[in-house]
């Protein structure tokens, strides 16, 4: 467990595992609203830790890394679906154009270093929760992401959830996204690393990660309440600055190359998301001491 922006430690951990043949880079602020607000601290974290990882798997002969990218490198104005080839850059917040210069990062240093393999994995909305209830999401304090505050209004831990905006270009009016489980995505880097140490030659290749169908607010809204039972209050706010209309994915290039495909629909996702929510109303505050 270490501070990636921390180079001594992240130094260190490689020097006691030389055994490492490959990362995963997760690591990283990732709300959207809180990026508007707080750009020097998405900037210095994901960036720094990017740039310190890389300097220590160049120094240790690490030479493939997977990283945890998003569709919010994407241009806004981009015809819908989104394909690997889409326009990016342009983004509308900060936490995106974290993202879009991690990419150059490590694109460049292929460059610079044509050994490197890099995959690049662009998440579309992650959301769910692992089947048995015991892994789920936990934000701490008011949630940045729509699935944990709906799942938090249904069982009580919030008042109310809140619709930023309801006159997109949409069928409702509020925003569309491609929500994938978090399962599913679970699977693409399980797919991914074998594609590293298979076929893959050195060089960067991209990757969307989503379930190419969309889902408004509202429809999110009336699913999670079908899977809790009840209806979950709601209210109209203006919308979030940041945010666009719609987003969803053309994920084919990952089934045709990676042998990938979500495969968990909406119904799964909202399932398990309040299973593990009711098993954990406080989140893992509530998990029994072993």
């Amino acid at each position: 467990e270490v501070e990636l922006t921390d180079a001594d430690a992240t130094e260190r951990l490689f020097a006691e595992h030389p055994d490492i043949e490959s990362c995963i880079h997760f690591a990283g602020l990732k709300a959207v609203g809180e990026s508007v607000q707080m750009p020097l601290e998405y900037y210095d974290n994901n960036l720094g830790s990017t740039i310190t990882l890389c300097e220590a798997m160049r120094d240790h002969g690490v030479r493939q890394i997977i990283f945890s990218s998003s569709a919010t490198v994407y241009s806004g104005d981009n015809e819908m679906p989104l394909y690997e080839t889409s326009r990016t850059g342009n983004c509308t917040n900060p936490y995106g154009w974290t993202k879009y210069v991690c990419e150059q990062i490590l694109r460049d240093y292929v460059v610079a270093d044509p050994s490197w393999s890099v995959v690049l994995l662009r998440y579309f909305n992650p959301i769910g929760a692992h089947p048995s209830g015991l892994i789920g999401e936990d934000p701490r304090g008011v949630p940045n992401n729509l699935m944990p505050y709906i799942s938090q209004t249904a069982i009580g831990r919030r008042e109310c959830l809140s619709v930023f905006g309801d006159d997109y270009d949409t069928p409702d009016g509020t925003g569309v996204r491609d929500y994938i489980h978090i399962y599913d995505l679970a699977q693409g880097h399980l797919k991914a690393v074998q594609y590293l140490f298979g076929k893959m030659e050195p060089g960067t290749e991209v990757f969307n990660l989503g379930t190419g169908h969309g889902y408004s607010v509202l429809e999110m809204l009336h699913a999670m309440e079908e899977a809790c039972g009840k209806e979950i209050p709601y209210k109209i706010c203006p919308r979030r600055e940041g945010d666009i209309g719609v987003c969803y994915a053309d994920p084919s290039k990952a089934e045709r190359v990676l042998g990938w495909k979500a495969v968990k629909g909406l119904k799964e996702m909202c399932r398990d998301a309040m299973n593990w929510q009711t098993k954990h109303p406080s989140g893992y505050d509530d998990a029994p001491s072993e």
